[in-house]
């Protein structure tokens, strides 16, 4: 169970970042436009990479030596301090929300929202190479209830986020949210790298 507890504020603390995906969300919630179907296919979809990402590292896992280990770990652990940089630099910029409205398609919609899904290189450096490389280690039960605790933290996020962004959406505009979000980030990742930074210096 610890596992996907784990799981869950690993994956929540990934997800919070302020991107073009999230940001997208809230201007969805913002219009009242198809919000079910865009937090549908964001959650779905990592789920999918989260399981991709966790699996995938497990089948390769077999052919790790510690070199190849120590190799991505150091590259997680550059990773991972670059997360938090960008997320400290976030902490001095505004987000800006765009609340102007037009009229989509349900089809243009879905393909809007494939786009900034899958076509953005951080969700991919997210699910695949951070949880995949951070769970490496754990058993195969282990690495489901990871997987299954990121990927409720993905559900969970986005129909909080493109819901309370249709009903309460001016406390969502607010930078001080943001702000108080991105330190949440920062602060975990930061016992993350700490983590990381022990399993290099055993080696």
């Amino acid at each position: 169970m610890s596992f996907l507890v784990l799981g869950f504020f690993a994956g929540m603390s990934l997800i919070l970042a302020v991107g073009a995906q999230n940001i997208f969300v809230i201007e969805q919630g913002l219009k009242k436009q198809y919000v079910f179907l865009v937090c549908l296919i964001c959650s779905f979809s990592d789920l999918i990479l989260i399981f991709l990402g966790i699996f995938l590292f497990n089948y390769f896992n077999q052919f790790f030596n510690q070199t190849v280990e120590l190799i991505f770990n150091i590259f997680l652990l550059i990773f991972l301090s670059h997360f938090i940089f960008r997320k400290i630099r976030a902490q001095k910029k505004k987000v800006n929300f765009s609340q102007k409205i037009k009229k989509i398609t349900a089809y243009n919609i879905v393909i809007k929202t494939l786009g900034f899904t899958y076509l953005n290189p951080h969700v991919y450096s997210d699910t695949i190479f951070f949880l995949g490389n951070f769970s490496k280690n754990f058993s195969i039960v282990q690495k489901y209830y990871f997987g299954i605790g990121a990927s409720i933290a993905s559900f969970l996020f986005f129909f909080v986020l493109g819901y309370l962004s249709k009903y309460l959406s001016k406390y969502l505009k607010n930078n001080k949210v943001w702000k108080i979000i991105n330190l949440f980030i920062v602060i975990f990742m930061s016992f993350l790298a700490f983590f990381v930074f022990i399993e290099i210096l055993n080696y």
